[in-house]
């Protein structure tokens, strides 16, 4: 049975474009995997705490040696490791903020670099690159090759090499300029995030369309 799990992080509701996208790439994967199952996390309703020092030292412990504070830090830790390794796709939906990824998603990372749940303690591998990884990446302005802001998106540089000391290597599908339809300074680049949002659907519909082809 396939399994998917989508995890969006924007903090705008329904107005959201990653949320909107996300939610458009789980109805094509439904269509695919008709009898697949989907597990969704909100870390915008139901952020993951900050890595703290119980979180860090509960790494290190045997379980029967976890403060209650460890203790608990620990479960979460595995929870969050335990719904990854379960999953054949994972669809994160990732917003920028302030030209990096929002803070909840950080959080949620640095729980999952545990060392004998996502990370061989000996060898340091990657324990958890059996799965899909695609994060839909929205983008308020324009980061593309030749803007005045080209290379600002530090969400998108900088989520491949967190991941990777898990043994994901992630793919992204990105629309940009969705601040243009409600900032009257980027009214002229409307056209331009229209044609971004269409190429951005266009990618998430075709994803899983050979599956849906074959069935």
């Amino acid at each position: 049975m396939a399994r998917l799990l989508h995890i969006d992080a924007s903090i705008q509701g329904e107005s959201s474009v990653s949320r909107q996208l996300t939610a458009r790439a789980v109805s094509a994967w439904r269509t695919a995997h008709p009898d697949g199952t989907v597990t969704y996390r909100d870390l915008a309703a139901n952020p993951v705490p900050h890595f703290d020092a119980a979180a860090n030292l509960s790494r290190g412990l045997p379980r029967e040696q976890h403060t209650p504070e460890q203790a608990r830090s620990w479960a979460l830790i595995e929870e969050l490791v335990g719904e990854i390794a379960a999953a054949d796709t994972v669809l994160l939906g990732l917003p920028i903020y302030n030209f990096g990824a929002p803070s909840t998603v950080k959080a949620w990372l640095d729980h999952l670099i545990a060392p004998g749940l996502a990370v061989d303690p000996e060898t340091r591998e990657g324990l958890l690159g059996g799965c899909d990884f695609i994060g839909i990446v929205s983008r308020g302005g324009g980061y593309a090759e030749g803007t005045p802001r080209h290379g600002w998106d530090h969400a998108s540089a900088w989520l491949p090499h967190g991941l990777s000391l898990v043994g994901i290597e992630p793919r992204f599908i990105t629309t940009e300029l969705t601040l243009a339809p409600v900032t009257p300074a980027m009214a002229g680049l409307v056209p331009l995030a229209e044609e971004s949002r269409r190429q951005a659907e266009i990618e998430i519909d075709a994803l899983w369309a050979p599956a849906v082809a074959n069935t």
